[in-house]
């Protein structure tokens, strides 16, 4: 991944602490959107919602569905990777 410009954004949680992640990929999956962010120590996936222009991010609270959205995005990597 080298050089590559990318994103960034903080993600404050419900303690109040802040934290910087990469955005590494935006993707649809079953009709949702969902953003994948990298920071120092762990990646996560949040749900994107709101119309474009006034778009938000909202945690995934259950874990299993956020590790299995997350292997579904793995695996369709892997079938189709970016040239």
């Amino acid at each position: 991944m080298g050089d590559e410009p990318r994103d960034f954004i903080t993600i404050e949680d419900r303690k109040g602490n802040r934290k910087e992640f990469a955005v590494e990929a935006l993707f649809d999956m079953e009709e949702e959107s969902y953003a994948l962010l990298a920071g120092d120590d762990e990646t996560i996936v949040m749900k994107i919602e709101g119309e474009e222009g006034n778009q938000y991010l909202v945690g995934i609270e259950d874990p299993l569905e956020s590790e299995a959205i997350l292997d579904a995005y793995q695996i369709a990597v892997e079938e189709a990777p970016a040239e």
